[in-house]
């Protein structure tokens, strides 16, 4: 799941167009080093050849055919020429000296550069040479090639192609797999934030971000999360337990107004009038009551304190003593109730388990609004979570336990 996340994570799409550009970069410094690299062997390669044809060139002017010839047959007995090509043909392109055994097909120019593999090995040579030659045409027909051996000098340049696309490569890979790991650390930290998120929503804000202990961005983010949360969470308790204050500190003398005026209804001096209000009273007293008792059950279930005297029971026993549906979903316990009143709008669902929140705003009907909220309480208490489902006409509610089943 976490690596589904990496890999479509905007970081990560973000690390492959940063990949993206390195690469082109790279590429294209590469492409000017072996360009820059070849041109200058190849380069080299044409001065030593243009220096040997001024050679022979200049020994034709001085001496002619025979003094050109002699100076060829010289040159390929000298084994420090072991990689020059010599050729020199009449009009007919017969050979008249050299240590090629024909004239090139290829070499169709009169004058210039040319490259071509030769048909024969050279002497003293196992494989065919790729050979390139400058031509040259005499006034009376004679036909002159020199050159060279370039084979040596393609390997070497193909040998640093081939290690810049390894380079390359390799640089690719280690930029991949740096991005998918550097995402993955940003990913995770992120999950963490979220996966706390998502348990204060659950369960109320007692949980907090873990610091992992680097000192770095994450674990200062983390920090002043958790610094937020703790601010957050003792506001909330300042508030709450002003409200829960109110309703205990006001329930005696509430109660012990209620006793006196039950004591006056049963009295015998009063007349019917009298009567009729004080029950009114008394009954306003009721609900006034209910409502602090209700608020006081709900911040006592969400102390927790209750959980000490937990023991595991059947599910299925409890929902079959009050009449409710009972289900195993995904391998976890679920309890469904549903009925056919006029149900709760969609958009609701998230507001109707806040404390004295209620659908008809006016609160003319009967209630308080509290009555959700103690179901919400104490399904925290036992770990479930509530979902709202229309159960067209009412409401179907399902208490998913975390339990599972057993």
């Amino acid at each position: 799941m976490l690596l589904v996340k990496t890999l479509t994570s905007s970081t990560f799409k973000q690390a492959l167009i940063a990949i993206g550009t390195f690469g082109m970069v790279v590429s294209a410094l590469f492409s000017y080093v072996y360009l820059s690299t070849s041109s200058y062997v190849r380069s080299r390669s044409d001065r030593g050849i243009m220096t040997e044809y001024s050679s022979l060139q200049g020994a034709y002017e001085r001496s002619g055919r025979d003094g050109l010839i002699a100076l060829i047959q010289q040159r390929t007995a000298d084994k420090s020429f072991a990689d020059s090509v010599y050729l020199l043909v009449d009009p007919s392109l017969a050979v008249l000296g050299g240590n090629l055994k024909a004239w090139p097909s290829t070499a169709t120019a009169a004058s210039g550069w040319t490259e071509f593999r030769a048909s024969e090995p050279l002497p003293n040579a196992t494989t065919r040479p790729l050979v390139r030659a400058m031509l040259q045409t005499f006034p009376g027909g004679d036909r002159l090639l020199v050159g060279r051996d370039i084979g040596d000098l393609d390997s070497f340049t193909d040998q640093i192609k081939t290690a810049m696309i390894s380079v390359a490569a390799l640089l690719f890979v280690i930029a991949g797999v740096a991005s998918i790991l550097v995402t993955r650390r940003t990913v995770g930290r992120i999950e963490q934030i979220n996966a706390t998120s998502r348990a204060i929503m659950l369960s109320g804000l007692d949980k907090r971000i873990p610091l992992r202990g680097t000192h770095d961005e994450w674990d200062s983010v983390a920090e002043n999360l958790n610094q937020m949360l703790d601010r957050i969470e003792t506001l909330m308790g300042e508030v709450k337990q002003v409200s829960d204050n109110v309703a205990h500190d006001l329930r005696t003398p509430l109660t012990r107004m209620r006793g006196r005026l039950e004591k006056a209804y049963h009295g015998q001096h009063i007349g019917e009038d009298d009567q009729s209000l004080i029950g009114d009273t008394i009954a306003d007293l009721d609900a006034v009551l209910r409502i602090f008792s209700s608020i006081t059950r709900i911040a006592h279930i969400e102390t927790q304190a209750r959980k000490g005297a937990f023991r595991t029971v059947n599910l299925v026993e409890v929902a079959g003593e009050v009449v409710v549906a009972n289900e195993i979903q995904d391998g976890k316990p679920v309890i469904s109730i549903a009925d056919d009143g006029p149900g709760i709008p969609a958009d609701q669902y998230e507001h109707v388990f806040k404390r004295f929140y209620r659908l008809e705003h006016s609160r003319y009907t009967p209630g308080n609004g509290l009555g959700l909220s103690l179901v919400a309480a104490v399904a925290r208490l036992h770990g479930a979570r509530i979902e709202m489902l229309d159960n067209a006409p009412g409401l179907k509610l399902k208490l998913w336990f975390s339990s599972p089943a057993g």
